[in-house]
């Protein structure tokens, strides 16, 4: 008897630890949230393989020589342009408390039209009081579309330019959507909704020019 009372006392401290545990991050998750983003500087940036800087002086579509930019026209051809970057969000927690998630869901919009989309799998804790924290992101997508698309076409070629590193040219502008995941057990649970802010991609924010 006394054995079985120790059984049944011993399940009641873990599912009560369990169910700290899980409040726990749904306060951290919470405090996620309630943190201010911004991305402060990208690098690493190609284009259809090609550094972006070589697309400096590029105004327009018809800019785009196939001679001059081979592997672009290449890309055009088969309908597959890979746009590869890495941005750095930095995350600053103005709360008192712990922000921290497991995993961090993003969509990435230029001009209402979705460029990228993904999932970073790494946990994030932004302390309170200890200025941002930053976030390396590696960003890929197809720019096909991007390129082709008439709605999209013109806005895709200035944040190239902006990318680029060219002066005296009007900054991109960027919808970031981020959707912060906890782990619950053996499950995975969103964020209600999506964080979402604007932000201008300007020259002075590429890395390495």
């Amino acid at each position: 008897m006394k054995k079985i009372i120790s059984a049944v006392g011993l399940l009641a401290v873990v599912v009560l630890l369990s169910q700290c545990g899980v409040s726990k991050q749904i306060k951290e998750a919470k405090t996620f949230g309630d943190c201010k983003y911004a991305i402060t500087s990208i690098d690493s940036i190609y284009l259809a393989g090609t550094d972006v800087r070589e697309f400096r002086n590029v105004s327009s579509v018809k800019d785009l020589d196939p001679r001059k930019y081979p592997d672009l026209a290449l890309g055009l051809l088969r309908k597959k342009v890979p746009l590869d970057l890495r941005v750095n969000l930095d995350v600053n927690n103005p709360t008192n408390r712990l922000a921290a998630i497991n995993q961090l869901e993003y969509i990435v919009l230029l001009s209402d039209s979705e460029i990228f989309k993904g999932v970073l799998n790494r946990r994030i804790e932004v302390y309170p009081g200890t200025g941002s924290t930053k976030v390396p992101v590696h960003l890929s997508t197809n720019a096909y579309e991007l390129l082709t698309n008439d709605k999209t076409r013109d806005d895709f070629i200035a944040m190239v330019q902006s990318l680029a590193g060219k002066s005296d040219t009007k900054p991109a502008k960027l919808t970031v959507k981020i959707k912060p995941t906890l782990a619950v057990g053996d499950k995975q649970v969103n964020y209600p909704g999506y964080i979402t802010f604007d932000q201008e991609i300007t020259t002075n924010m590429v890395l390495g020019r």
